[in-house]
């Protein structure tokens, strides 16, 4: 029998997700757009229609899947991810064996450029990396309750060419600027197909209640990624500022990408869920 899969928010990642499978799993996946089923069907999956945020929709979701893969966003207000505690309250009634989740890198906050890996204590700076923490919290008492195993991937920059806004070539072509070398941060990334292995191996292979870095190889300051997408893409090099003319400049979400630095380890990612990156840095990614 194929083992059963439910995925949650089947956008990009999970459609590519369902390229993997090729039909060998059954697959259903949440949907809160009703026009997304033909989509969904013709990729592979059976959709089904429910909302995080009706919890009397999502009645149907329990003992449907032995595994579970939650790709969708907390709600943009409030501390905690009320979307997240709705969901496991419809699958305890029998759950799952697995349970993947897709967080951000972001629940560390600003680490000032220091390498660190997934014992780093958690530091969000910011609301919705607030709500990834108490998802994050929320699953994590869920799997010890219910003898789930569950999985935490926490994810950077995700950026493929064929992604829709994945590719830093739409922001060099408004000529956004970048800080000075300077002032600048570390980022970090992943491409769009290596994250979708590494859910795929993190169902297979995820150690239970288990954070991990899911990223590349690369140390990058953001402008020299920007650089680097420029060079490669045959355009211009965005402008350097300084923090005081970005302060002028930009958006209070621009500005919150570049209020933190950190250097991510991604040891557990490749001794654990062993994978073996195709796009090792953006240079072959990009």
């Amino acid at each position: 029998m194929k083992p059963r899969l439910l995925i949650i928010g089947c956008g990009d990642v999970g459609l590519r997700l369902l390229k993997l499978l090729a039909g060998r799993w059954r697959v259903f996946a949440l949907t809160s757009s009703p026009g997304r089923a033909p989509a969904l069907r013709a990729a592979g999956a059976v959709p089904l229609v429910g909302n995080l945020d009706e919890p009397a929709t999502l009645a149907r979701l329990a003992g449907l899947a032995d595994r579970v893969l939650h790709l969708a966003p907390p709600a943009r207000d409030g501390d905690a991810d009320e979307r997240t505690r709705c969901l496991l309250a419809a699958l305890a009634r029998k759950p799952p064996a697995a349970l993947v989740y897709a967080s951000t890198t972001g629940v560390y906050g600003d680490c000032a450029g220091d390498f660190i890996d997934e014992t780093r204590a958690l530091n969000p700076a910011t609301d919705r990396a607030r709500r990834r923490v108490d998802a994050e919290a929320c699953l994590r008492a869920f799997g010890r309750r219910h003898g789930t195993r569950v999985s935490l991937l926490r994810i950077p920059g995700i950026y493929a060419r064929d992604r829709e806004g994945g590719h830093p070539r739409e922001r060099l072509a408004k000529g956004t600027p970048v800080l000075r070398w300077e002032d600048d941060v570390f980022t970090n990334h992943i491409h769009a197909d290596d994250l979708a292995h590494a859910c795929l191996l993190a169902l297979l292979r995820g150690l239970p209640q288990r954070a991990v870095n899911v990223c590349d190889d690369s140390q990058l300051l953001m402008g020299d990624y920007f650089d680097l997408a420029a060079d490669l893409a045959g355009l211009p090099r965005p402008e350097r500022i300084t923090r005081e003319q970005a302060a002028e400049r930009m958006s209070a979400m621009q500005l919150s990408f570049w209020s933190e630095s950190r250097r991510l380890v991604n040891t557990r990612l490749k001794q654990e869920l062993r994978l073996a990156l195709r796009y090792p840095t953006p240079r072959e990614g990009l």
